[in-house]
């Protein structure tokens, strides 16, 4: 796929070209016909060049910035051109030889950079212990590639006699092509940097793993950002002012754009802060779930329910945060009650026994456990239970939770004594309790009439 791009661009620069090539043919011949028509129309063809360089010199000194091709190209032309000893003025033969003779050894040059020189260091770099290379050089192939064919066909075009206006868009057109190309293996090395920092801290486990999509996405558009200047500043234009100039749109572009500056410093504050991680449980506010990416303008929980909420960071940063996967322990406190029919030396006896079943539990944190008789209750004889499960894994926990639990409801139901829960008891005086006692009703009082 990306040899056909590449062999599209050169196509669609030839035919770029070819109008060109065949302006500059008939340049000589046009110029050649006044001269060829006689004494009388030498002098009127005379005063006609006259005109045109007068033109042209008035063009050159109102122009503020003539179109350059890069130096690098033009020096590698004259090279060429002087080693070959060619100072024709006009297009030869020789000329359209030495451009297809760069065409065709671009293509050469980009088939043994890929094929062999590359081949070599993705080998090379298979044997090292690191892994970034083997992201650089695979993300730097197609940008060199790309060069050496720009390199052979603004060469080929640069050989080659073309009018003033050709010269001129193949400037601009070059300039444009290799600051590109420069841009994208700048790019794309610097993304291979960057998933190989992300790799080595998601490896380490360190707390900046789950930040490096952010970062990663705030350094490549920064590096955008700057690759637009320079690109912008390399066909001449004054960065400086076009800053200068956007200042005001800029504070008018701020005023308008309050909500998003304001998300944006709330992921920078949860990035510094680091109160959760990618994959991590956490309460924000009222709403639990599991974190699923962390952008800059929002935070992304999955719900209980699955179902996916996108919570703007400048809420993230001023909502309480509780992050349910960084407990250090499980702490468990539980109140159960006996009916009041429980003897004092029966709930002296049970307490002692749940203290025993929770004790002999191993996950249980022993010195932590503490069982007391506390309150009696309205309908109920409360004891107290708090313990500690040093294990943070929730379902571990519970697993032991459960354990204590079943052993405390057979011990209770060993003893013969009840688990209380809510009950009322409603006690009848006077005739009421007469009539209820005598299980006679109450008659309803009689009718007036």
């Amino acid at each position: 796929m990306k040899r056909r791009c590449i062999q599209f661009v050169t196509i669609l620069l030839l035919l770029w070209a070819l109008p060109a090539l065949w302006a500059a043919d008939a340049a000589p011949a046009a110029a050649a016909g006044p001269e060829a028509a006689g004494p009388a129309s030498t002098a009127s063809a005379e005063a006609q060049r006259n005109t045109t360089a007068a033109a042209a010199a008035a063009a050159a000194v109102g122009a503020t910035r003539p179109a350059h091709a890069p130096g690098f190209l033009e020096h590698l032309v004259d090279a060429i051109l002087e080693a070959l000893d060619v100072r024709n003025s006009g297009n030869t033969a020789t000329h359209y030889v030495i451009a297809t003779v760069l065409l065709i050894g671009a293509f050469v040059l980009r088939r043994v950079v890929t094929g062999i020189i590359f081949r070599g260091l993705k080998k090379l770099a298979s044997r090292t212990q690191t892994t970034l290379d083997d992201k650089l050089f695979p993300a730097l192939e197609s940008p060199a590639a790309t060069f050496i064919m720009l390199v052979g066909i603004f060469a080929a075009f640069s050989v080659l006699k073309l009018s003033a206006d050709s010269d001129r868009y193949l400037a601009y057109a070059s300039t444009m092509a290799f600051s590109l190309v420069v841009f994208w293996g700048l790019w794309s090395a610097f993304s291979a940097v960057l998933d190989h920092a992300h790799e080595i801290a998601t490896e380490k486990s360190m707390s900046i793993a789950a930040f490096m999509p952010w970062i990663r996405k705030t350094l490549m558009v920064v590096f955008a950002i700057v690759g637009t200047l320079m690109v912008i500043q390399s066909f001449g234009y004054d960065v400086k002012a076009l800053l200068a100039g956007l200042g005001i749109g800029g504070l008018a572009f701020a005023l308008a754009a309050q909500d998003t500056i304001a998300n944006l410093f709330g992921s920078i504050v949860v990035a510094i802060d680091q109160p959760f991680k990618l994959g991590e449980t956490v309460r924000i506010g009222q709403t639990v779930g599991g974190v699923e990416d962390i952008g800059l303008r929002s935070t992304r929980l999955r719900l209980i329910d699955k179902s996916l909420m996108t919570i703007p960071n400048k809420t993230v940063a001023a909502e309480m945060i509780t992050n349910l996967s960084r407990f250090t322990r499980r702490r468990f406190e539980q109140v159960i009650g006996l009916t009041y029919s429980t003897k004092p030396a029966d709930m002296e006896a049970m307490l002692e026994e749940i203290r025993g079943i929770i004790t002999s539990q191993p996950e249980v944190d022993k010195p932590g456990v503490m069982v007391f008789f506390r309150d009696f209750g309205a309908s109920s004889l409360d004891i107290w239970i708090v313990y500690e499960v040093p294990d943070p894994d929730f379902q571990n926990a519970m697993r032991v939770k459960q354990r204590i639990n079943l052993a405390m409801m057979r011990a209770v139901e060993a003893r013969g004594l009840s688990f209380a829960f809510p009950t009322q008891t409603v006690q009848f005086e006077g005739a009421v309790a007469e009539r209820f006692a005598g299980h006679r009703p109450v008659a309803p009082p009689p009718a007036r009439t």
